[in-house]
């Protein structure tokens, strides 16, 4: 369990394509550079997700933290290219989902929205964990039924995992709902 240790760790070169994906993809996909044909692969890309997950959903901060399944960990990391660590990948989902600018640092995230009680969880709240011996050290995505996606740690990549599990259950320190009012100051400043 001590692979788990949460949003920090050294620097990783990173690929968006692992052993999920078969190798002739990974070989065509590494190479292609033709739009349409990147279309028909990220399109298989989610129906493999939503396999591989078993979650399905019309939450657009969902869909997007599930595109992002396999991208490699990366200390600061905060884009498929680079890889994420765990508050980058909750930035570039929220950014690219909702428009919305979320502080970089988890501790901070912690402080934006409102607070939600556990029983009340809702696919795309973020969920906050003591992983580093400190409050909100890593951070994901609800996506429902106790599961949540995040970048894990060095040498791992973003995945979906269940909050039931014992290193988890005992890490938890709450959640916050990116409530209406965070959106609407969001899509006024831009």
């Amino acid at each position: 369990m001590a692979g788990l240790a949460g949003c920090a760790g050294t620097s990783q070169k990173s690929t968006a394509y692992t052993s999920e994906i078969d190798p002739y993809e990974t070989e065509w996909v590494a190479t292609a550079d033709d739009p349409i044909g990147m279309l028909v692969v990220h399109k298989f890309k989610r129906e493999r997700q939503k396999a591989h997950s078993g979650v399905s959903s019309d939450n657009a901060m969902v869909s997007e933290a599930l595109n992002q399944l396999g991208i490699r960990y990366r200390f600061g990391g905060n884009s498929p290219d680079t890889g994420f660590d765990c508050s980058g990948l909750v930035t570039y989902t929220a950014e690219r989902s909702l428009g919305l600018k979320l502080p970089r640092v988890a501790a901070e995230m912690a402080r934006q929205g409102v607070a939600v009680d556990k029983n009340e969880l809702k696919a795309g709240d973020l969920v906050f964990f003591n992983t580093l011996g400190r409050r909100y050290s890593h951070v994901g995505i609800y996506l429902g039924d106790d599961r949540f996606v995040h970048s894990p740690s060095a040498g791992g990549v973003v995945r979906v995992e269940n909050m039931t599990m014992a290193y988890w259950a005992k890490r938890y320190n709450g959640a916050r709902r990116l409530d209406n009012n965070l959106m609407a100051s969001a899509r006024a400043a831009n």
